[in-house]
C-alpha cells in the first residue's frame, strides 16, 4: 500500500447509498475488490457491475461459487472469500459494524485491521463504528451520509390491515412459513426471502415481489443486509431471535438495520409490529427514527498469526488473547471446534507428520457446516475428507459423484428441498477448493447445475404454497385499470389473463374460491364483464339446439347437456307446467328471456308427444256430459285412475259412453282405468314429474326401472305414488297394472270360492316365485292356504312307432308333450267351458256383475316373459302310491315320492262389520289394500261357478293341479290323432 493511500469510513444509516457510492468509486480504478456480508448481496452487486462492464472483467467468489474470468479486474466476494494481497487499487468492506458479531465478527475485524487497497480503502457501515475505527485505524477519514427518506413508526397492525408493498420479518423458518400462509389466504400471496436460500431461489422470489405479482414479502433478518427492495413498510412479527446459543432480544441498532429497508431512495418508509410481537418502546422508536445508537465498544478478534508446528500450538494460537482494549477474543467458532474434535482422533493424529498436514487439516475444518445436522455428523464427514486428501491427494471421484447424485432430486416439499440445497452447498464448497477433486472445473459446473435445479424446484414449491397467482395477477390488472381478456374453453373453464377463475355451467358462472370476500367480489365483476359476449353466443346456440341436447330430470330439472339451465315449476294445469331459467343476473334480461322461451317450447313439445292420447281426448268435442267429465278426471290423473276412486262414475257410464272412451285407448280394468300407451317408461317418467309438480311435493319419486313386472314396495310410500308409476302395491311387491289386469282375466276362469292353484301362466306373467305370488294374492284380497303333497314326476314318453300300434286295454297311452294336459279330476267332464259369472254378495258395488269383461292389455315391449326357476311343475300327472307304470316293455318301480309345497287360493272378502268404514278408508287412500285382510275395495275378480250345484266333496283330502284344462276335442292335425282316437274308442 502506498503511503498516500486514502482510507475512508463511510458511515450512516440505511438508505444512504453507501454501497452504490462504493461501486462508483471502485469502477473509477483499474482494479478493485469489494467484500460483502452475504452471498445474496454479493450476487446482486456482481450482476450490477456485469451490466456496466461486462462479464469478462468481473469475478464472483463466495464459499460455494467461483466465477473468475481470465482478464478479471473487479472482484466481488463475500468477506470470508476476499483474496489477500492481490494488489488491487481499490478495496471496500461493506457492513463493517459486523466486527461486533459473535459468529463472524473476527473475520470483519481482520479485514478492518489488515485489508487495504493500493490507492483507496473504504469501510462502509453504521455510525456506531466511528470510535472503534478511529482508535484502530488512525489514518482513517470519516464521511457521514444522511438517509434519503424519513422513517416513521406506525405501531401495531394486523396482517389483514397491512398495506401493499410491505415486508413482514420473522426470525425462524416456522414463523416465516406461518406468516406467509396467513398472507396467502388473506392477501393472495407473498414472496419468501431467507438467508438459507440460494441466490437463484432468492432472486426468483424477489422478482415476484419487484414485478408486482405479489404485494407482500415475508423474510428473515437477511433483508437487513443491503438487499435493495421497493419496501414501503416493515413489520416485525417478533422482537427476539435465537442467535445459535440462546434466545435474546434484538438490540435497537439491529432493529434499525432491518426497519431501514422501508422507504426507497426519496420515498418515506414506515415500520411497526404485527402478530404477537409487543409494541416497541418509545425510547427505541426515537433512537431508530433519529439513527442514534450506543457506540460499539468491543470488536471480535482472532489471531491471524497461526502456529502450524503442532496441533496444540495451532489451537493455542487460535485462542490467543488480544492486546488491544478495543478487541475481545471471539467465542469458539465452528471451525475451531471441529479442529479440536479431529485432532483428538487417533487416525487423524497419526496422519499429522508436519506443518503441511496440519495446514491441510485446518483447511478441511473450515468447511462450513451448511447441513446443521450435528457436530458429530459434521466431524465424521470432515474426517473422511481429510483422510482422502491426505492419503490420495484428492477426494475420489466415484465417492464424490455418489454424494452429489443422492442429492440430485427435485421431488419433495419445501423442507426437503431446503435440506438438499444445504447439502449441495457442502459439496459445492469442496469442489471450489483447488485440487481437492479431480476434474474440479467439471464438478464445479455439476454441483452448480444441481443447485440450480434444486433452487428452481424450491422456488416453484414456495410459489405454489404461498402465492395464489390467479388472485394476485387479476388484482394487479384491475389495479392498473386494464381491460381483462376472458376465454372459455370447450370444458367451460373460464380464464382471465391466462388465469383460471371459474367455470361457466350453462348460463351461470361458478367462481373458484378466492382469498377474501372483497377480492371475490372484484374478480367476479371483472369476470362477468369479460363474459358478456360469451353469454349472448351461448344463448343463440341454445335457442337453436336440437331437442336431443335438452332433457329433464326426475326431480324437475332442465338440462342442456351436462349443465342445469332451468327447472319446471307448477302451472295452472298438470299438463301445462311453467319453466324457470337459471341465468345469472349479469347476463342480462335478453339472454334470460331467450333461454326461458326455448325451455318452455321444449317441455310443451315433450308433453304433446308423450301424452298425445290424453291431449286428443281433451280436444274431442264428441265427448259431452258425463263422458266428458270422466275424461277430464282421467286427464287430470295423467292417464291412470284407480277404479275404486271413480266406482260410481264407472257405473254411470253405459256401453256407448265407454265405447267413446275406448276409441282414445282407455282400458276399463278390474282394478285401474288407464291408457296402456301411457304405461311405457317415457310417459311414466314424465307423469311422475308433472304429478309431483302439481301436488307440490318436496321430493319427487323416481320412476321404476323399465321392464320390471313387479317391484319391491317401500314402507311409507303412498299407493298414489305406485299408481302414478303404473303399479299396484299388493303385499311385499307392487305389480304393474297392465299385468295385474291380465292376471285378473285369468282369475275369471277359476273357482275363486272352492279354491284354485296358480297356473304356470299366472306365475309367468308376474315373473314371481310361488311364495311371492302367494304374498301378492293375499295383498289383492285372497286367502292363501299352504300345503304339502308328494311331488309327481311326469311319465316317461316312449318313442313313437312308425305305425300306430294297438294299446293294450287298461294301460295308459303315451301322450306327446305337445298335447294339452287333462283337467283336474275334480272337474266333472260334462261341465261346459263357458260358465256364468258368480259374484259373491260381499263384492263392492264398484265392480258390478254387469261390468263387461275387457280384452287383455298388450304388455309393453319391455315386459319379460320368462317364468322364474321356482315355478312348480304344474303339468305332472297325479300318481297313486305303489302303482307301477309300463312304458313299452320297460317297467320301473317308482321311487319314494318327493314333497312339494303348494298354495290353495280362495276369495276372502272382508267382514260386513266395519265394511263401510273400510270402504271409506280405501277411497281416501286411493285404493290401498286393507291392512288387516289385504283386501282391495275394488272387490274380487269374478270367477265362474258350477251350474246345477257343486258335486259332493270326497271324504279324503282334496288336491288340485295347476294345469290348464284339457281340450274337449282332439286336434286332427296332431300326428298322434289316430292313436288317441283309437284309445278313446277302446276306453
Amino acid at each position: 500500500m502506498r503511503h498516500d493511500a486514502r482510507i475512508t469510513a463511510v458511515l450512516g444509516p440505511t438508505n444512504t447509498g453507501k454501497t452504490h457510492y462504493a461501486i462508483d468509486r471502485m469502477l473509477g480504478y483499474r482494479t478493485g475488490v469489494i467484500g460483502l456480508p452475504l452471498r445474496l448481496l454479493a450476487r446482486e452487486v456482481y450482476d450490477k457491475i456485469v451490466a456496466l462492464r461486462g462479464p469478462s472483467v468481473v469475478a464472483l467468489v463466495t464459499g460455494e461459487e467461483r466465477i473468475v474470468p481470465d482478464r478479471v479486474q473487479y472482484w466481488v466476494c463475500t468477506v470470508e472469500a476476499m483474496p489477500q494481497e492481490i494488489g488491487a487499487d481499490f478495496l471496500a468492506v461493506d457492513e463493517i459494524q459486523l466486527c461486533a458479531d459473535p459468529e463472524r465478527g473476527h473475520v470483519f475485524t481482520d479485514r478492518l485491521l489488515r485489508a487495504r487497497g493500493l490507492q483507496e480503502t473504504l469501510f462502509l457501515g453504521a455510525e456506531t463504528m466511528r470510535g472503534a475505527i478511529a482508535a484502530l485505524v488512525p489514518k482513517a477519514q470519516f464521511l457521514r451520509r444522511e438517509r434519503f427518506s424519513e422513517l416513521t413508526y406506525t405501531g401495531a397492525k394486523k396482517i389483514s390491515r397491512m398495506k401493499p408493498r410491505s415486508a413482514i420479518v420473522g426470525f425462524s423458518v416456522d414463523n416465516v412459513y406461518a406468516m406467509a400462509e396467513l398472507i396467502r389466504r388473506q392477501k393472495g400471496g407473498c414472496a419468501v426471502v431467507m438467508g438459507a436460500l440460494s441466490p437463484r431461489t432468492r432472486n426468483a422470489q424477489v422478482d415476484l415481489y419487484q414485478n408486482g405479482d405479489v404485494d407482500y414479502l415475508v423474510a428473515t433478518d437477511a433483508i437487513g443486509m443491503g438487499l435493495n427492495l421497493d419496501v414501503a413498510h416493515v413489520a416485525f412479527s417478533s422482537l427476539s431471535k435465537f442467535d445459535g446459543r440462546r434466545m435474546r432480544a434484538l438490540a435497537p441498532n439491529e432493529l434499525a438495520q432491518i426497519a431501514g429497508r422501508a422507504g426507497r431512495y426519496m420515498t418515506p418508509g414506515t415500520f411497526g409490529v404485527t402478530g404477537e410481537a409487543p409494541e416497541i418502546t418509545p425510547e427505541v422508536v426515537a433512537a431508530i427514527e433519529a439513527s442514534r445508537f450506543t457506540p460499539i465498544r468491543k470488536l471480535q478478534w482472532r489471531s491471524a498469526r497461526l502456529d502450524f508446528t503442532g496441533p496444540g500450538r495451532l489451537i493455542a494460537s487460535l485462542e490467543a488473547a488480544p492486546e488491544d482494549e478495543w478487541l475481545a477474543r471471539s467465542r469458539e467458532s465452528d471451525d475451531l471446534a471441529a479442529l479440536k474434535t479431529l485432532a483428538a482422533e487417533a487416525e487423524v493424529a497419526a496422519r499429522l507428520s508436519d506443518a503441511r498436514d496440519l495446514r491441510l487439516l485446518w483447511d478441511v475444518c473450515r468447511i462450513p457446516d451448511f447441513r446443521g445436522i450435528s457436530a458429530g455428523e459434521h466431524a465424521g464427514m470432515l474426517t473422511r475428507i481429510f483422510g482422502f486428501l491426505h492419503d490420495e491427494g484428492r477426494v475420489p471421484e466415484p465417492w464424490f459423484a455418489r454424494q452429489v447424485a443422492r442429492i440430485d432430486r427435485t421431488d419433495g416439499d419445501i423442507d426437503t428441498l431446503s435440506k438438499r440445497l444445504a447439502y449441495i452447498r457442502t459439496w459445492t464448497y469442496v469442489a471450489q477448493r483447488k485440487g481437492w477433486v479431480e476434474q474440479d472445473s467439471h464438478w464445479r459446473g455439476e454441483t452448480r447445475a444441481v443447485e440450480d435445479r434444486l433452487s428452481d424446484a424450491l422456488h416453484m414449491a414456495l410459489t405454489q404454497r404461498f402465492v395464489d397467482r390467479r388472485t394476485s395477477v387479476l388484482l394487479r390488472r384491475l389495479k392498473q385499470k386494464e381491460s381483462l381478456v376472458a376465454d372459455v374453453n370447450d370444458k367451460g373453464e373460464v380464464t382471465v389473463e391466462g388465469e383460471l377463475i371459474g367455470r361457466l355451467e350453462g348460463f351461470r358462472f361458478r367462481q373458484d374460491k378466492t382469498a377474501t370476500p372483497e377480492e371475490a367480489k372484484t374478480v367476479r365483476a371483472a369476470a362477468v364483464a369479460a363474459l358478456a359476449p360469451e353469454f349472448h353466443l351461448r344463448a343463440d346456440r341454445f335457442y337453436n339446439a336440437p331437442e336431443t341436447e335438452i332433457d329433464y330430470t326426475e326431480q324437475g330439472g332442465l338440462m342442456w347437456g351436462e349443465h342445469a339451465v332451468g327447472k319446471l315449476v307448477k302451472g295452472a294445469d298438470p299438463l301445462k307446467p311453467m319453466v324457470q331459467a337459471f341465468v345469472d343476473d349479469e347476463a342480462g334480461p335478453e339472454v334470460a328471456q331467450k333461454v326461458e322461451r326455448r325451455l318452455q317450447h321444449f317441455i310443451d313439445r315433450k308433453i304433446a308427444a308423450l301424452f298425445e292420447p290424453l291431449m286428443a281426448m281433451s280436444r274431442d268435442e264428441a265427448l259431452t256430459g258425463l263422458v266428458r267429465g270422466f275424461a277430464f278426471q282421467l286427464v287430470e290423473a295423467l292417464g291412470v285412475l284407480p277404479r275404486g276412486t271413480v266406482a260410481n262414475d264407472v257405473k254411470s257410464l253405459d256401453q256407448d259412453a265407454r265405447a267413446l272412451l275406448r276409441k282414445h285407448g282407455v282400458r276399463f280394468g278390474q282394478f285401474t282405468i288407464f291408457l296402456p300407451l301411457l304405461l311405457k317408461p317415457a310417459p311414466t317418467r314424465l307423469r311422475l314429474v308433472l304429478s309431483s309438480l302439481a301436488k307440490e311435493r318436496d321430493v319427487f319419486p323416481e320412476s321404476p326401472p323399465p321392464g320390471l313386472v313387479t317391484i319391491p314396495t317401500v314402507e311409507g310410500v303412498a299407493q298414489e305414488i305406485y299408481t302414478e308409476s303404473g303399479y299396484r302395491a299388493a303385499g311385499a311387491r307392487a305389480i304393474r297394472i297392465d299385468m295385474l289386469e291380465r292376471l285378473a282375466d285369468m282369475l275369471r276362469s277359476v273357482d275363486t270360492r272352492g279354491g284354485f292353484e296358480a297356473t304356470p301362466d299366472m306365475l309367468s306373467i308376474t315373473g314371481m316365485t310361488l311364495e311371492q305370488f302367494a304374498d301378492l294374492m293375499q295383498g289383492l284380497g285372497y286367502a292363501a292356504e299352504k300345503g304339502e303333497r308328494p311331488k309327481v314326476k311326469p311319465a316317461p314318453v316312449a318313442a313313437a312307432p312308425a305305425e300306430v300300434a294297438e294299446t293294450p286295454e287298461g294301460e295308459p297311452s303315451d301322450v306327446p308333450s305337445e298335447t294339452p294336459n287333462e283337467t283336474p279330476s275334480e272337474t266333472p267332464p260334462e261341465a261346459p267351458r263357458e260358465m256364468p259369472v258368480e259374484v259373491p254378495q260381499e263384492a263392492p258395488a264398484e265392480t258390478p256383475p254387469e261390468a263387461p269383461t275387457e280384452d287383455p292389455v298388450e304388455a309393453p315391449t319391455e315386459t319379460p316373459e320368462t317364468p322364474p326357476a321356482e315355478i312348480p311343475d304344474a303339468t305332472a300327472e297325479p300318481a297313486e302310491p305303489g302303482a307301477a307304470e309300463a312304458v313299452g316293455d320297460v317297467v320301473a318301480e317308482k321311487a319314494e315320492p318327493e314333497v312339494e309345497v303348494f298354495y290353495t287360493f280362495r276369495w276372502s272378502p272382508r267382514p260386513r262389520r266395519g265394511e263401510a268404514r273400510g270402504r271409506r278408508q280405501g277411497a281416501e287412500s286411493g285404493g290401498r289394500p286393507n291392512a288387516k285382510t289385504g283386501g282391495k275395495p275394488g272387490g274380487k275378480p269374478r270367477g265362474k261357478g258350477k251350474p246345477g250345484g257343486r258335486p259332493a266333496r270326497e271324504t279324503g283330502p282334496k288336491t288340485y293341479q295347476s294345469r290348464p284344462e284339457r281340450k274337449d276335442k282332439i286336434d286332427p292335425d296332431n300326428p298322434f290323432a289316430a292313436a288317441l282316437m283309437g284309445l278313446k274308442d277302446k276306453s
